[in-house]
């Protein structure tokens, strides 16, 4: 196990910048994120027995984790690796995907004790937070920051227990550059990943690569899980057809969300009592009004766009010069401007 670092809990962070002061006509929305005293945030409505016990689980040999910085791609390759582990067939409920593909911060370390093997860890911890075992494999996705912070913003918006249905885009901005929303600093976790990118056990790719050439980085994915898995695909053109079809955003848009909404209107004794749920994520779904996704079906858009520069509809000028500076600034040294020099 990788040594952790000494946790320190510190008084919360103040999430207002010089300039952000609301005037007296409109009062400034924040999102409602707890301190979890490691240093980043988690959002109000986790649990902090879940967080912990997701930083104290030990990977086993054949564990498969998909990492990302939160809307980086997660949702997309957990669909990719969850087709290649059921050959070719998508998940039909929301359930299905939610414990063969459990979100460890999210619902424990139980949740991946006891999925159902194959499966996919989905998790948003830098690299000195993962729980690491050079057995275990670990599929980082990296997104340019633009689009990801447009897309976290409107992912923030949607989930209720954020409390941020009215918050502004101009708000969350700044907090994201500062590194004050939920699981930290963008530039903190890409980093950290970056750096053991050419590691064995880990596939570093990114999410325009995934979205500019989807059967070559299939098929990269299919081989680092085991090869197995990409020589199925190579004498299945079918099969790899049908995986890349059932992860694609035009399916997930149709059947994530409405599967989502489905479970979201479960009744609260029906998920407390439901035996496929972890502990972790029945706090949640349980949650009232105060939970995971609003009730009500058509505002569930737990798969939105998908779609990469659709930062060009959101940011400001000042907004896209000072996330670029702060882009050159953080990864200066690296290779890492190579990655989106088209997309920035």
């Amino acid at each position: 196990m990788k040594e952790r670092p000494l946790r320190i809990v510190v008084a919360p962070l103040n999430l207002l910048s010089p300039g952000m002061a609301p005037t007296k006509e409109e009062k400034m929305v924040l999102p409602a994120y707890q301190d979890t005293g490691y240093g980043f945030k988690i959002a109000k409505l986790f649990s902090m027995e879940a967080l912990e016990s997701a930083l104290k689980y030990e990977p086993l040999p054949d564990d498969v984790f998909i990492v990302t910085y939160p809307k980086c791609g997660t949702t997309w390759v957990q669909n990719i690796v969850g087709c290649l582990f059921r050959e070719g067939k998508p998940f039909t409920s929301a359930i299905e995907f939610l414990t063969h593909t459990p979100f460890l911060e999210m619902a424990g370390a139980d949740s991946a004790k006891n999925m159902k093997r194959p499966g996919a860890i989905k998790s948003h911890l830098c690299f000195n937070f993962i729980p690491w075992s050079k057995e275990a494999k670990y599929i980082f996705v990296a997104r340019n920051p633009k689009d990801c912070c447009v897309s976290f913003y409107h992912h923030t918006k949607n989930i209720t227990g954020y409390e941020f249905k009215d918050g502004k885009f101009d708000d969350y901005f700044e907090l994201f550059m500062e590194g004050n929303v939920d699981f930290g600093d963008y530039f903190d976790c890409l980093l950290s990943w970056y750096e053991h990118r050419n590691d064995p056990n880990v596939l570093f790719i990114t999410y325009e690569q995934l979205k500019k050439d989807t059967r070559t980085y299939t098929l990269k994915i299919a081989e680092f899980i085991g090869q197995k898995y990409k020589d199925m695909l190579i004498n299945d053109e079918k099969l790899l057809n049908d995986v890349i079809k059932y992860s694609s955003f035009n399916f997930m848009k149709e059947t994530l969300n409405k599967n989502v909404a489905e479970l979201a209107a479960l009744p609260r004794d029906e998920v407390l009592n439901h035996p496929d749920l972890p502990q972790g994520l029945k706090h949640l779904l349980a949650g009232g009004d105060k939970g995971l996704f609003d009730s009500d079906p058509n505002s569930i858009s737990f798969v939105r766009k998908g779609i990469v520069g659709d930062w060009r509809n959101t940011l400001s000028p000042d907004q896209n010069k000072r996330m670029n500076e702060k882009f050159i600034e953080r990864t200066k040294g690296t290779d890492i401007p190579e990655l989106w020099k088209e997309y920035m």
